[in-house]
């Protein structure tokens, strides 16, 4: 029987839930997502878990937030003046804001308040801190 190794490429659909049942991505009402383990699609922590399981068959863990996206860190809110953000970008409180960096890469924060001088932001995965829901099928193995 083929399980979920550290090289696998994956089909699958998976569905992340705080305990309190609210969704933070699902997969199970559109096609399936398709993934390389280790490829960073899928947290490392997510992906663990995932290690040995078979294919045609659902799972459902409970993750505590260390085995999940960590703990919150109030190190990664950072008040921001507004004068050293981009001029031409969207602030809008309770938002997710997407922030480029030199690489051609990006990062998000979330805008937490926004003042008339500064913006507050949090740099924390929306989870960390939660126990989560992980709720996996498994399609296809390769």
């Amino acid at each position: 029987m083929t399980t979920v190794r550290y090289d696998s490429y994956l089909t699958l659909h998976y569905r992340i839930t705080t305990l309190d049942g609210e969704e933070f991505l699902s997969t199970f009402d559109m096609s399936p997502a398709t993934l390389q383990m280790g490829g960073g699609q899928l947290a490392d922590t997510l992906e663990s878990v995932l290690l040995g399981l078979p294919a045609h068959e659902r799972f459902v863990f409970e993750l505590e937030p260390d085995a999940a996206f960590g703990q919150h860190n109030p190190r990664l809110i950072e008040r921001i003046a507004r004068s050293g953000l981009p001029a031409d970008m969207e602030l809008k409180e309770n938002s997710v804001v997407e922030f480029a960096v030199p690489n051609g890469g990006s990062f998000a924060g979330f805008l937490r308040e926004l003042g008339a001088t500064h913006a507050l932001f949090d740099f924390n995965h929306p989870l960390a801190g939660k126990t989560i829901r992980f709720e996996v099928e498994i399609i296809g193995i390769m």
